[in-house]
């Protein structure tokens, strides 16, 4: 698509990410924004930034000037955090947690009272009015639901507000309809709710990762159905893509990632490093006679409860002594010091299961290297709003290994007689213990799947095609 027939001529987009570049919804902007940009449409972020530059949390180290920025810096928060004072009340607040986390700077959103998500909404309010690259935009495209489309409302009136629903959003509003501790019982559940819904009426459409997302965002807020669109997330297939490696080339990747520059961390301690493997270690991820490289089974991801790493260890345990041959399994992320329910460490050390390593937090720009040493990625998510990871997978020829909950299922095996990988019941050790097994005992199976993904990603999700999606949707919603 040129800029000559986009829909409805849209010129511009301003983009808004309440939370410091991190997860999935930053990648998301970064590559959205691009594709927007190579599509002929004017792109500005507006997004949290977190420490100097080089630093994971810092906008302008993390998008790379792939797309003009106008950061939000939270430095000080999180300095008056550490002194003892609410980061909250700061002048510059920072942003909440859709999830419950102890003792960090950024807690769950149900224990921040309505005057301080006011005050967060004024201090965006002037942020936004300020940047004129979003502030005068056609269509404001908002990442996540909460104070941002009260601030752009008040900055852009004129505007209307595409807000993408990322999913954790809704995972904490399902938490406060079951009761979940940590977040339903926290003081100001009341102003949470009342924010996210009083974001989604400032909201002119919708755009969730997934049919169950959909779902889930018009029952739990009571939206327009006719305004919210399932679109899938895409993946760069130049940047993720086939890459063999000689076993020599992924001994120096695995021994640098795991004894030269370690940044596992475990319960005790929070700190990148505190769990260093050693050349014993890397060697087991090769074959003792010929050097080449075994089957290594990755997991990458934050350690929230809804990622099931525990479970992800106990079923390696249980299926290990079923592996025709050594298959390590790596453990590739996890943000420092943040975790949900058991660390998986604990859980590999209280079980006393070999191979299981800890790489750390690692750049995404590493990633294509971390996949294309192993055999296979295996994620037992249960409700995951999309997945991005998945597809990074699938496009650097990788097969998977799934729950049939979430978004997961609308993008893998979906089809007939070209599966993509195993999807299994979530919840269910056992399964996910016998989806290991067939994984690394049949490598033909795995490769077969492996090369099913390729083609569909490419033919499908590739980000240009995304764009386009996205520009329909941007259409629809002008005035």
């Amino acid at each position: 698509m040129s800029p000559s027939n986009s829909p409805s001529q849209v010129r511009s987009v301003g983009m808004a990410l309440w939370f410091s570049p991190r997860g999935g919804s930053a990648q998301v902007a970064r590559y959205l924004g691009q594709a927007l940009q190579d599509h002929g449409v004017a792109v500005e972020l507006a997004v949290g930034s977190l420490g100097p530059v080089g630093a994971l949390g810092n906008a302008e180290t993390f998008f790379g000037g792939r797309i003009p920025l106008a950061p939000m810096a939270y430095d000080q928060a999180v300095a008056d955090w550490h002194a003892g004072a609410d980061p909250m009340d700061s002048a510059v607040p920072l942003h909440p947690s859709y999830e419950f986390k102890p003792d960090v700077p950024d807690r769950v959103l149900t224990d921040v009272s309505a005057e301080q998500l006011a005050h967060a909404v004024r201090a965006w309010t002037r942020h936004l009015a300020a940047a004129p690259g979003f502030a005068q935009s056609d269509v404001l495209h908002i990442h996540h639901l909460g104070v941002l489309q009260l601030a752009a409302r008040a900055a852009a009136p004129n505007a209307p507000i595409v807000t993408h629903v990322h999913g954790t959003e809704l995972k904490l509003l399902e938490e406060i309809e079951r009761g979940t501790p940590g977040v339903a019982d926290q003081p100001h559940v009341a102003a949470a709710v009342a924010l996210l819904r009083e974001a989604a009426a400032a909201s002119d459409a919708f755009v969730t990762n997934s049919p169950h997302d959909r779902d889930e965002a018009v029952r739990l807020l009571g939206i327009d159905p006719d305004v919210t669109h399932g679109l899938t997330n895409g993946v760069d297939v130049e940047r993720f893509a086939p890459l063999p490696l000689t076993g020599a080339e992924q001994h120096a990747h695995w021994r640098r990632w795991l004894v030269e520059d370690p940044r596992g961390w475990d319960s005790a301690t929070g700190e990148p490093g505190s769990i260093r493997a050693d050349e014993v270690d890397v060697d087991r991820c090769f074959a003792p006679i010929d050097g080449e490289p075994r089957t290594v089974l990755l997991f990458v991801g934050r350690f929230l409860r809804f990622k099931r790493v525990p479970l992800l260890v106990r079923a390696y345990a249980r299926a290990r002594e079923h592996f025709h041959e050594t298959a390590p399994l790596v453990i590739w992320g996890g943000a420092p010091g943040e975790w949900e329910g058991e660390h998986p460490h604990d859980v590999a050390r209280e079980l006393g299961v070999g191979d299981v390593f800890f790489a750390g937090w690692r750049g995404h720009d590493e990633l294509p290297l971390g996949l294309a040493c192993s055999a296979g990625l295996v994620a037992p998510s249960v409700d995951e709003p999309f997945g991005q990871v998945y597809l990074e997978a699938m496009a650097s020829e990788r097969a998977l290994i799934g729950t049939t909950t979430g978004g997961p299922p609308s993008f893998i095996n979906v089809h007939e007689g070209a599966p993509d990988g195993w999807l299994v019941a979530p919840d269910d050790e056992a399964a996910l213990a016998d989806a290991l097994v067939a994984m690394v005992n049949d490598p033909v199976e795995r490769r077969a799947r492996g090369a099913n993904g390729l083609t569909h990603v490419r033919a499908q999700f590739a980000w240009s095609a995304v764009a386009e999606r996205f520009l329909e949707v941007y259409a629809s919603v002008l005035r």
